[in-house]
């Protein structure tokens, strides 16, 4: 792991070739999330890493930058990050992100059907 990346510099820095990677389960990552940022929660991590591959800058997003450190050790691990390749986790994490979220919660109630109206 290269250090801790501050919010206001990866708010900065998204759309550059900054692979943002949340670590949070599909429920919490559904419900709100850095613009542009994958998920692949904590658990599956170990068999996932590889969809990382060949990334030129890994940042790893928790709820409050205490476990994405761990992740971002375990994803600079990896045979298939490059030495060279940058792997930093959000100081913070999302508790020190004053930047937009998106959100996939509408299109997922959406797909559940009408909501009842009690």
């Amino acid at each position: 792991m290269d250090g801790e990346i501050e919010p206001d510099e990866l708010e900065e820095r998204l759309g550059d070739d900054i692979r943002v990677v949340d670590i949070r389960n599909s429920l919490a990552f559904d419900h709100g999330h850095i613009p542009g940022s994958e998920n692949i929660p904590f658990n599956e991590l170990p068999q996932r890493v590889d969809a990382l591959d060949g990334a030129d800058h890994v940042v790893t997003v928790c709820p409050h930058g205490k476990s994405s450190v761990q992740a971002a050790s375990l994803i600079k691990s990896y045979e298939g990050i490059g030495e060279d390749t940058p792997v930093e986790s959000l100081a913070g994490g999302l508790d020190g992100w004053d930047g937009p979220l998106d959100s996939n919660t509408a299109d997922r109630e959406a797909d559940e059907g009408p909501q009842s109206p009690f």
